[in-house]
């Protein structure tokens, strides 16, 4: 397998992120910063502290990694991701994981704000990846053959403990494909009934270019979609982006009850 070039992170990390050795990392997505209100911060990483992090312009997306505990369970969390709709590059939109990668981390859970397009997951719940629809055009793998297996980009068995979890919790959690796409306009409805025919659940502008990264890196992924809104045409009225950041702090809660039962010695 030739190697891929952009497969390390090559900028500096700062000391406080190397000695807290962290043992997760979470990406949160537009709306989700409340997680943090939830947990013990310790401290916080500005990205334009490290080189080779683009910026983040997108609100709800502060910009920083966040050095936290749940429980006995250390975590980085990027709070903030880059997007392609902003005129990154694919390589630039995969720093983040990259970092997270070179900070110790193992295991990693990707989470989103996404508009529903299956009409039996109603909006305000969480939605855990079970697969994905990359319609971005495009791959942090780019510039060589660099043919990795994705049969299984999210862990089927972290998967099953988060699913026996959720119900022992009482937490609805629905399990479906996530469709991620350009942006940054939303969907029409009739590119939300043709996301439908794939075989989609949910549709985003995120996450789908961070697990391949991810799982080239050899790091076990999960994914949690917050399902904000009806996709277009299946619901009243037009879509906003407040109402994304709202629903997502209304489901904040249920995904760190979710965690704390799922994480060692949380």
């Amino acid at each position: 397998m030739p190697a891929v070039p952009e497969n390390e992170f090559f900028g500096k990390l700062p000391s406080a992120m190397v000695d807290f050795a962290p043992e997760l990392g979470l990406v949160l997505g537009s709306g989700l910063a409340s997680i943090l209100d939830l947990m013990e911060v310790v401290e916080t990483v500005s990205y334009q502290e490290i080189d080779g992090l683009p910026g983040t312009g997108v609100p709800g997306h502060a910009g920083r990694f966040v050095l936290a505990r749940l429980g006995a369970t250390r975590l980085v969390i990027a709070e903030g991701r880059a997007h392609l709709y902003e005129g990154y590059a694919p390589v630039a939109v995969t720093a983040g994981i990259r970092c997270l990668h070179a900070s110790g981390i193992k295991r990693l859970v990707l989470t989103n704000a996404a508009g529903t397009v299956n009409s039996e997951f109603q909006p305000g719940r969480w939605m855990m990846l079970s697969d994905q629809l990359n319609l971005t055009g495009s791959s942090p793998l780019l510039g060589g053959a660099h043919f990795f297996d994705m049969s299984e980009i999210y862990s089927e068995a972290w998967r099953a403990t988060f699913r026996n979890r959720a119900k022992s919790l009482g937490i609805e959690l629905y399990e479906g494909i996530y469709v991620g796409v350009l942006g940054p306009q939303y969907e029409t409805p009739a590119e939300v009934r043709m996301f439908c025919r794939l075989g989609g659940d949910a549709v985003g502008m995120s996450t789908v270019l961070e697990a391949i990264q991810a799982r080239v890196l050899g790091i076990e992924v999960s994914g949690f979609s917050c399902l904000t809104n009806w996709g277009a045409g299946l619901g009243e009225g037009s879509l906003d982006h407040g109402e994304v950041m709202k629903a997502g702090v209304e489901a904040a809660g249920d995904l760190v009850d979710l965690l704390g039962e799922v994480l060692p010695g949380a």
